[in-house]
């Protein structure tokens, strides 16, 4: 019986260590600048090379104010997707869990729009 028990604590463990939020897992990347019903605002900064550990995010909008390179997402099963994060790009993410990694020179200063609700479109 204690078994299956401890089983069952792991998996449940394992899927909370998918689903973390990136201003607890990365504080000195992440910080929140807004946060209502509608929205949370995130004001994200990284050097290059910097890896930020698996997070996860409800649909989002970046926009990368400074930064000239890309950002390499990665998901749980491994597969990855490499993004632009130049300065003045925008780009639209569906709900996701990931760990990340800016290669590019210098730091990268995005501001992240986190949808809650309907629109979050929540993994």
């Amino acid at each position: 019986m204690r078994i299956p028990i401890l089983v069952f604590v792991v998996i449940l463990a394992a899927g909370k260590v998918w689903a973390q939020d990136p201003v607890k897992v990365a504080p000195k990347n992440f910080k929140v600048v807004l946060e209502n019903d509608h929205v949370r605002v995130l004001d994200f900064h990284s050097k290059a090379g910097e890896k930020i550990p698996m997070h996860s995010h409800p649909g989002y909008v970046a926009y990368s104010i400074t930064g000239a390179g890309k950002t390499t997402f990665t998901a749980p099963d491994g597969k990855t997707a490499i993004v632009p994060a130049g300065a003045g790009q925008a780009t639209w993410h569906d709900a996701e869990t990931h760990a990340s990694e800016y290669t590019g020179k210098g730091e990268t200063h995005a501001i992240l729009v986190e949808l809650k609700g309907e629109a979050s479109n929540k993994p």
